[in-house]
């Protein structure tokens, strides 16, 4: 009679056990992933000026604005600045620079310069010169109240020779938008 525990029997038996195992650990549904818990950043309150312009588009005037951001950077605090500028003043005795419900311009940082991407609405407002100066001086003025030393301007994205009447090949600079 032969034996009922032989090496071949026994491998065999561990082999059929190993593969019903594996068969088992394949077949059972991967566990749920746990959702990443979500974490609401506190909003904090910052102090930034904000300029206008006058009645007769002639001079600029600032604005102290409490804006709300989710981190205390130069970038996050300038498009908060860009998005008060775009909503126009809160005081009596200055204008808005773009008409209500105007998208805010997008803006980021590199160093010390500063790039702001105008929505293509902006190239159809059709302001005068003195229009346009006041639009681009007064995102200038309170961009650089935030960082950087001067702003770049860029329309829809792409760099552009004028807004309309305005030169946009070369950045703005404090200096470049003195009042009268």
């Amino acid at each position: 009679m032969k034996r009922l525990f032989s090496l071949f029997n026994v491998v065999s038996a561990a082999l059929l056990a190993a593969a019903a195992y594996a068969y088992t650990e394949v077949q059972r549904p991967p566990a749920t992933p746990e959702p990443p818990r979500l974490q609401l950043q506190e909003r904090q309150s910052k102090p930034v000026k904000v300029y206008f312009s006058d009645a007769q588009v002639q001079t600029m005037k600032p604005e102290t604005r409490s804006v709300q951001v989710t981190q205390d950077s130069p970038s996050a605090t300038a498009q908060a600045a860009l998005r008060a500028w775009a909503n126009g003043p809160q005081t009596g005795g200055s204008l808005p620079v773009v008409p209500k419900g105007s998208p805010a311009p997008n803006v980021w940082l590199r160093g010390t310069h500063v790039y702001v991407d105008l929505p293509e609405s902006y190239q159809r407002l059709r302001y005068g010169t003195s229009g346009e100066r006041m639009l681009l001086c007064t995102l200038t003025r309170t961009l650089l109240e935030v960082s950087g030393q001067d702003v770049t301007f860029l329309v829809g994205g792409k760099n552009v020779a004028t807004l309309w009447h305005l030169d946009l090949s070369e950045p703005y600079r404090a200096q470049d938008c003195t009042d009268q």
